[in-house]
């Protein structure tokens, strides 16, 4: 039995490195690449996209502290892949050829996805 806090996991067909747009949100319109996906929380981090401030003790890393800029990782509901023949957002598919190769494609135009 699940508990409501708990999500459901599903396979993220976005990848590492393909453009995406902002759907819903405070970063509605946006556009930017993946840089990380992570299944487990069904969530992707997208270069320039929910930027938080984080107040940072000094450390090996950051030895003079203060505020710095992190990029924390967004709903993979709330984004969809840039269709590069409209410019808009879209769906995955995947499509299986004759030798059993599974490719993604676009879900609006039936291109591949390169």
């Amino acid at each position: 039995m699940k508990n409501s806090t708990q999500k459901t996991i599903t396979k993220i067909r976005l990848k590492k490195g393909d453009t995406v747009m902002v759907r819903s949100g405070k970063y509605k319109g946006k556009t930017g690449t993946v840089l990380a996906t992570h299944p487990s929380t069904n969530q992707v981090t997208v270069e320039g996209i929910n930027i938080v401030k984080k107040h940072q003790k000094p450390t090996k890393q950051y030895p003079q502290g203060g505020i710095i800029d992190i990029t924390k990782p967004i709903g993979v509901s709330k984004v969809g892949i840039v269709d590069p023949s409209t410019k808009k957002a879209s769906r995955i598919s995947f499509k299986v050829d004759k030798d059993g190769k599974k490719t993604r494609v676009f879900t609006g135009s039936g291109k591949e996805i390169k």
